[in-house]
């Protein structure tokens, strides 16, 4: 593959000069940690199905990563050959990204929730040369998938299965042979090891072009956030990190996975979220951090609060993905006991602006945080002039987190000559610095921290046999944030109903999370003069609707 990162070159001198980029790679943190502490537990992984838990010390990770990276090697990948990685939560998934970067492949997550249509998408786009995905998971056959995928893919060479018995297996390809102990096997750790300007990460990203797109992430530009993140919130090695939230999102792939590294810390992966479960993971493995979006935090603190079981070494919760509710950090902050950090930011960045540890609870509910060191932020208008504090404008970032480029679309890359990139949000910077999301220019909608590709979503609507129009709108939710409503236009004579907009969609493919939650039956949409659907007016009767609902419930 070849990656055309081309937001990284120009700025590099820069970045190094201003002690913004570090220069090291993953490889060499994982090399100082078994240097430095190498009996010190570095992975504990449970699998909620069974119960079972995997641990690994600093110098098991190190052996098991090496053992896996020859196991790729004799698979075929080479140096940026990209390794695409559908797994949950499990010990494999950070083990695949440590065994890539020891030859220099690239690692390509994909969430669990992705499904045929999502997939051959990602796959034939990256060019992957090998899937690594589970026999089964939360009761869907994954395995069937991915080999039924395989023939429609002529760049993918492997599939490789997790849980899986045969040939195939995860275990009889990589982690079973003690391949690391080959006469070859020294030649090939050392032959293709990456340098910190290397694209080491594909993560795709939802857009409004109706296909996903391809971001790419070097060491250099991953670091850059993962440190002044790690300091703004007090971590180090003594921190143990819980991650619940996928990493094949950045959530989980920049803190739960490569974060905790960095810092000789400990990480705890739980792969499916279960309040319960997580309180007896924090109280077990003495849990200090945590980062996942809001209906996480509402329901480990409701769960907290009922079950009259607390969790004391909590000391803090990032929350992002959205705003968090006011009585939301009042309630978290009374159970767990640990301050409530409210985040900003996006795969192209990683964490933008977070609140600090020492501000009030009052500025994780007004805003969305301060940029870190190395981020700049301006809110501009249509004509890209710098607004006032407290005016909404189109928010602009300057980072030394920015990425790549998105793969084989560099015109879709947002920044310009002086590394402002356009973040496609709406936003509001306050006196002091600290911003407010205010909406997006984007059309996109986040339900509970994962983005659904609106424009994908309608262009399949509208092959729907009795749809003459249709609109994917949010509406708000108490525990997600957002939900997608689908407003349609039927055609005349045709009948619609939620059902068969599900039934019609998961016959397309989609991901669960991405079908509409509720149907609104209109007779004309609102439009401009030169017929586009006007979208605002949609939500604004949306939300008339639930205002009208709520005052009927509190009338009753």
């Amino acid at each position: 593959m070849e990656f055309d990162a081309v937001l990284l070159p120009p700025r590099r001198a820069r970045m190094v000069a201003q002690g913004l980029w570090h220069d090291r790679t993953i490889n060499q943190e994982l090399d100082a940690c078994i240097a430095a502490c190498p009996d010190k537990t570095a992975l504990t992984a449970l699998r909620m199905e069974d119960g079972a838990t995997d641990r690994f010390t600093y110098r098991e990770l190190g052996r098991m990563a090496d053992r896996i990276a020859v196991g790729l090697a004799r698979l075929g990948v080479r140096r940026n050959d990209v390794v695409a990685c559908q797994l949950p939560n499990w010990w494999q998934f950070t083990l695949t990204y440590l065994a890539c970067s020891r030859i220099g492949a690239v690692m390509n997550p994909l969430m669990h929730i992705f499904r045929e249509r999502e997939l051959s998408f990602m796959l034939r786009h990256g060019e992957a040369k090998v899937l690594i995905a589970p026999a089964r998971f939360r009761g869907f056959d994954f395995e069937q998938m991915a080999m039924g995928l395989k023939a429609g893919l002529p760049d993918l060479a492997h599939v490789v299965i997790v849980g899986g018995s045969g040939a195939d297996s995860f275990d009889a390809l990589l982690s079973g042979p003690a391949w690391e102990d080959a006469p070859d096997a020294p030649d090939i750790l050392q032959a293709s090891r990456p340098g910190p300007d290397d694209v080491t990460q594909l993560i795709y990203t939802s857009g409004t072009t109706g296909e996903p797109k391809g971001v790419m992430h070097s060491a250099n530009s991953l670091m850059a956030n993962i440190v002044p993140y790690a300091q703004r919130l007090g971590l180090g090695a003594d921190d143990v990190v819980l991650m619940a939230s996928p990493m094949a999102h950045q959530t989980g792939f920049m803190y739960g996975l490569m974060m905790p590294l960095m810092l000789r810390a400990s990480a705890v992966l739980q792969d499916v979220w279960e309040p319960k479960q997580a309180i007896a993971l924090i109280n077990a493995e003495r849990a200090s951090f945590t980062m996942a979006s809001s209906p996480f935090l509402s329901d480990l603190a409701r769960t907290v609060a009922e079950s009259g079981v607390a969790v004391p070494t909590l000391r803090a919760f990032l929350c992002a993905g959205a705003p968090i509710p006011g009585p939301l950090v009042e309630q978290a902050r009374s159970a767990l006991g640990a301050k409530i950090v409210s985040a900003w930011g996006m795969s192209e960045n990683g964490a933008v602006t977070l609140t600090r540890l020492d501000d009030d609870d009052e500025r994780s509910v007004q805003t969305d945080g301060c940029p870190l060191p190395g981020v700049e932020l301006k809110v501009v208008d249509v004509d890209g002039r710098a607004l006032p504090a407290g005016e909404i404008g189109k928010l602009m970032l300057r980072a030394c987190s920015n990425f790549g480029g998105y793969l084989k679309r560099p015109q879709l890359n947002g920044t310009d000559a002086d590394d402002w990139f356009d973040t496609g949000d709406l936003a509001r910077l306050d006196v002091r610095g600290y911003v407010r999301i205010a909406g997006r220019t984007k059309d996109v909608i986040i339900r509970g921290g994962e983005n659904i590709p609106v424009v994908e979503i309608e262009s399949l609507l509208y092959r729907h046999p009795a749809i003459a129009m249709a609109a994917i709108v949010a509406y708000p939710d108490e525990r997600l944030g957002e939900r997608a409503c689908a407003v349609v236009v039927p055609r005349p004579g045709q009948a619609v109903d939620l059902p068969s907009i599900v039934d019609f969609l998961k016959a397309q493919k989609v991901a669960v999370q991405y079908i509409p939650e509720r149907l609104v039956l209109r007779d004309a949409m609102p439009s401009t003069p030169s017929g586009k659907i006007q979208k605002f007016k949609l939500r604004e009767l949306l939300q008339a609707e639930a205002a009208g609902r709520a005052a009927a419930a509190r009338a009753d």
